[in-house]
């Protein structure tokens, strides 16, 4: 397996055996990328809650809270409001904008580097959006986290690959802190909502930390020509000064995707189109289930539908606790069952879930 990454394990195709241990520099590297799930999940948790207190709104959207109370006309145009829309989605266009610059920076200064520039961008982020006395204040906050989480995605794919299950149930832990969070800081007036937000700083701090304490990895390191140092760093990973097999495994697959012309195109050739469709296909209607619309907009969905306040955003609390539990489980299950049995399970439990709003 090519790459220095930090799988517990790895062979070459003579069938002789790297030799890994757990050492202090994978745990420090696993665990700060992890920590970059946990800020992600926080983002995507707090904004729904956050925008159904109304102590935010009457700070920053008086006419939606003022339509709330004076209950005329529908409940669903109670939150038609472009600049609340936009405090939800500014972060994800900053990210999927900034996540262009950032696949430049990670070729160009390395994996390390981009991390630290992400988490930068997070504690800005949180500074803004606490201490924000405007509207523009909020938004610019909210792009600084969007940004953050653009350059905080550019991880090593064998390091997304080993890391891939912590970094998910960071992501689930961090909606259900952020559904606790919310549900606690309703009750403190009028501030609660800036507490809400300025917690952020925990895991954005975690995650800038650990950037500054990790490795780069190996990979990137030879493919910017520095493979003296991407030994070194490879030791480090490995626990073992025995890397000499698999560092010139590493020198030898960057050699070939340096040569590489146009790796995109070779998507779109006919044998690799089914394999590109069904992959497509799949994340597209995961979104369509709305599973991201509820992580994102529980508290609101439900006021719209009557809940008083607190009893939405105690729902929103019930709705993350499930989803950390239903990751604990499926993290169990996969390599017993494997991922083709657990995605058909999924499929049909959401299509059940889904007809009882047939009546």
């Amino acid at each position: 397996m090519p790459a220095g990454g930090f799988s517990a394990s790895s062979a070459l195709p003579s069938g002789m055996e790297f030799e890994p241990k757990i050492t202090p520099t994978v745990v420090t590297s696993c665990v700060t990328a992890a920590t970059g799930g946990l800020m992600f999940g926080y983002d995507i948790g707090i904004s729904g809650g956050v925008t159904s207190m109304e102590d935010f709104q009457r700070e920053f959207f008086p006419t939606v809270l003022r339509k709330s109370r004076e209950n005329k006309g529908s409940n669903y145009c109670r939150y038609d409001n472009q600049g609340l829309q936009l405090f939800t989605s500014s972060l994800y266009l900053a990210g999927l904008v900034s996540t262009l610059f950032a696949s430049y920076t990670t070729r160009r200064l390395g994996r390390r580097a981009t991390m630290r520039i992400a988490g930068a961008f997070f504690i800005a982020g949180v500074i803004f959006n606490g201490a924000a006395r405007s509207l523009g204040m909020l938004i610019v906050g909210r792009i600084l986290l969007g940004c953050g989480v653009g350059f905080a995605n550019q991880r090593s794919h064998r390091l997304q690959s080993a890391v891939a299950s912590l970094f998910q149930i960071n992501i689930t832990v961090g909606i259900l802190f952020a559904n606790l969070v919310n549900y606690g800081t309703n009750r403190i007036h009028p501030w609660g909502w800036r507490l809400s937000l300025s917690l952020a700083g925990f895991p954005a701090v975690l995650f800038t930390l650990g950037a500054f304490f990790m490795v780069d990895t190996p990979n990137s390191l030879i493919e910017r020509s520095r493979q003296e140092e991407g030994k070194f760093v490879l030791k480090k990973i490995r626990g073992t000064d025995n890397v000499e097999p698999e560092f010139n495994e590493i020198v030898e697959a960057s050699r070939i995707a340096h040569d590489i012309k146009n790796p995109f195109r070779s998507l779109l050739q006919r044998r690799n189109r089914p394999l590109l469709m069904i992959t497509i296909l799949l994340q597209m209607f995961q979104q369509l289930t709305g599973i991201t619309a509820i992580m994102f907009y529980a508290p609101v969905l439900l006021t719209t539908l009557g809940f008083k306040t607190e009893a939405s955003l105690y729902s929103a609390v019930i709705t993350g606790a499930v989803n950390v539990l239903s990751t604990f489980v499926s993290m169990y299950i996969v390599d017993r069952v494997g991922r083709r049995i657990l995605l058909l399970d999924a499929g049909v439990q959401m299509f059940l879930s889904l007809v009882p709003w047939l009546w």
